[in-house]
């Protein structure tokens, strides 16, 4: 919920900046490896947004997978979890390059 209560401050300051009066959409991008849950995410947003300008606002949350470059080998493959083992050369001098992502990608105002 603590998560979710910082994306809304986010949107209403910006949306506040912007002078809009409504927020009708925001779209996050929630990697698989970043910690959050895309349905907890839309859980508590909804219970965070009641009585604020973004009430009838829609989530949309993308879920990129989760990808790691072998510094061995220069592979670059689907992962799990955040140790990982190269799926060609068996390294793990593996870096996680996508899916720890956690971000606002946009928000659409009237």
């Amino acid at each position: 919920m603590s998560i979710v209560l910082s994306i809304v401050d986010a949107v209403i300051a910006r949306s506040r900046e912007e002078g809009a009066e409504k927020v009708t959409a925001v779209e996050l991008v929630a990697g698989r490896l970043s910690g959050v849950e895309a349905e907890a995410l839309k859980f508590c947003f909804s219970a965070a947004v009641r009585g604020t300008l973004m009430e009838d606002a829609e989530l949309t949350v993308d879920v990129p997978p989760s990808e790691g470059l072998c510094e061995d080998c220069g592979k670059r493959f689907p992962v799990d979890f955040h140790y990982a083992r190269c799926s060609v050369c068996g390294s793990f001098r593996v870096t996680i390059v996508s899916g720890q992502e956690l971000s606002i990608r946009s928000i659409t105002l009237e």
